[in-house]
C-alpha cells in the first residue's frame, strides 16, 4: 500500500514537467529563422534633389502682387460668390424637412411609378417601407427636390458642398430597380 501512494506520488510529481518537453514545432521555428535569415527589403533608391534656383523679381515687369485696388476686387468677387451661395441654400433652411430626407439618396429605391389623381406619383422603399413621391417632394440629405417624374427613373435637384465649401446645384437621376419585387 505504501509502495502504491510512492508511485502515485512519483507519477504525480512528474505530470507537471510533462507540459516543459519538446512541443513539436521546432520545424515550424526553423523556418520561421531561415525566412528572417534569407529576406532582404528592397528598398528603392531616392532622387537626387533638383536644385532650387532663384528668380529675381523686377518691379517694373509685371504686375504688383501688392496692389490694393487688386485684393479689393478679389474680396468683393469673393463676397458676391457667397451672397449668391447663402441665397441658394436659405430657401432650404427656412422650409420644414420631410421625413425621406433623413435617409441618404443611395439607401432609397424606386420600385414603381403611376398617375394618381393626374399627378405622375414614383413609389419609393427605404428600410423596407414604401412611400409615395410627388413632383416637390424632398428626399435624400442634400436637400434633393423631385423635380421630374417618368415610368424609369426621376430627376432630383440637390443642393450640395463643392471642395471649396460653394454651394452649388447638381442634378441626380434615381433609376427604377428592376427585380426587386415586393414580397406578399
Amino acid at each position: 500500500m505504501i509502495r502504491h501512494a510512492w508511485t502515485l506520488a512519483a507519477l504525480a510529481a512528474m505530470l507537471p514537467l510533462t507540459g516543459c518537453g519538446p512541443s513539436g514545432q521546432e520545424d515550424l521555428r526553423q523556418w520561421m529563422a531561415d525566412l528572417r535569415a534569407n529576406t532582404r527589403p528592397q528598398v528603392t533608391p531616392l532622387k537626387e534633389p533638383v536644385e532650387f534656383v532663384p528668380q529675381a523679381y523686377l518691379a517694373g515687369m509685371g504686375t504688383d502682387p501688392f496692389n490694393p485696388q487688386k485684393l479689393t476686387q478679389a474680396l468683393r468677387r469673393d463676397s458676391q460668390e457667397s451672397a449668391s451661395n447663402a441665397s441658394l441654400i436659405a430657401p432650404e433652411l427656412a422650409r420644414r424637412k420631410e421625413p425621406l430626407e433623413a435617409y441618404p439618396l443611395d439607401a432609397v429605391k424606386m420600385v414603381g411609378s403611376m398617375t394618381k389623381n393626374g399627378r405622375p406619383t414614383a413609389l419609393v422603399t427605404v428600410d423596407k417601407l414604401l412611400y409615395q413621391v410627388h413632383v416637390g417632394n424632398y428626399l435624400g440629405q442634400n436637400y434633393g427636390k423631385i423635380v421630374a417624374i417618368a415610368e424609369t427613373n426621376m430627376q432630383i435637384r440637390e443642393i450640395a458642398q463643392d471642395p471649396s465649401g460653394d454651394w452649388v446645384e447638381r442634378m441626380t437621376t434615381l433609376d427604377l430597380q428592376e427585380g426587386t419585387g415586393v414580397k406578399k
